[in-house]
């Protein structure tokens, strides 16, 4: 991998290596001055480039164990453990809007995907096995996790993770275009919980769609009461892309893995050559930071 999904950047690590054992991943590790891991190479910054030796995980011997929890490879792509996992009649709470990135890139930079009760998908870190600087293989679990799951590739290359897990449920997704832009600031509590998981699309200043994943057997979300309307066809998040790469709508029941991600696996997820740029800000300062991108819009 010589560069990131969205070709923006270009990696400068002087050595590239993918080993193929725990042992070849450790030798890598403790010889080298400068070491990161890439996933799936989805990050849009530097975050995962260095100037030492640059390590993918893909030739990993794989991991699957279910117990209590589900133990997998780092490299693991999400789309695999989902169709695995429910397979199993199991499922994880929350899945990023798109399938396609590693286990560990997800929960390593706290990827989106969560609702008003359920947390990203690190929040179902138990415990982590990473390769330290000097090639030890260390496992982290219990209060140690703190600080340890959302470390940006800061602590380690991690080499498996274990995630706690539920039975499979079944999710509805209906697009809610027509939002106006003033309710979404002055009501965004009540927005983000009328659904399981609900994400807002905004096309400044003021179209704003709502895509809300409801659990099946709970009551599916109703937004009329902001002026929003059910979208009379299937969406993507980029009004003039196709929605056919999107995960299926109109309030039709699926398997979790299929209706909480955006994007379906099985295509280029979004756009594809985009640059994105993320921010996490605290609940209670949300109407001030998406008024103030509303004035940056132009």
């Amino acid at each position: 991998m010589k560069a990131n999904w969205a070709g923006n950047v270009e990696y400068s690590a002087a050595r590239y290596s993918s080993p193929s054992s725990l042992a070849e991943l450790q030798s890598v590790v403790a010889s080298s001055d400068h070491v990161h891991a890439v996933g799936a190479g989805h990050s849009f910054s530097r975050i995962a480039d260095t100037t030492g030796t640059l390590i993918s995980l893909d030739r990993m011997p794989r991991v699957f164990s279910v117990g209590s929890t589900v133990r997998v490879d780092a490299g693991m792509r999400l789309a695999k453990l989902a169709a695995l996992l429910d397979a199993s009649d199991l499922a994880l709470h929350s899945m990023p809007s798109l399938p396609h990135i590693t286990v560990a890139g997800a929960v390593t930079t706290a990827t989106h995907g969560s609702g008003d009760t359920c947390g990203s998908l690190a929040s179902a870190v138990r415990s982590l096995e990473l390769v330290t600087a000097t090639g030890d293989v260390v496992t982290v679990s219990g209060a140690d996790l703190a600080g340890t799951v959302v470390s940006l590739g800061g602590l380690g290359v991690i080499v498996s993770v274990s995630l706690e897990v539920l039975p499979a449920f079944q999710v509805s997704q209906q697009v809610w275009e027509g939002v106006p832009w003033e309710t979404l600031v002055s009501d965004l509590d009540a927005v983000f919980a009328s659904a399981y998981s609900v994400s807002a699309f905004v096309s400044w200043p003021d179209s704003v769609s709502v895509w809300a994943k409801s659990r099946v057997g709970a009551p599916p979300a109703d937004l009329s009461w902001t002026g929003g309307r059910p979208a009379p066809g299937p969406r993507h998040p980029v009004p003039t892309q196709s929605a056919e790469h999107c995960t299926q709508q109109g309030g039709v029941p699926g398997p979790w893995h299929e209706r909480l991600p955006h994007f379906r696996a099985e295509f280029t997820p979004s756009v594809g050559a985009e640059l994105q740029t993320e921010y996490f800000v605290p609940r209670s300062r949300a109407a001030a930071a998406l008024t103030a991108l509303s004035a940056l819009s132009p």
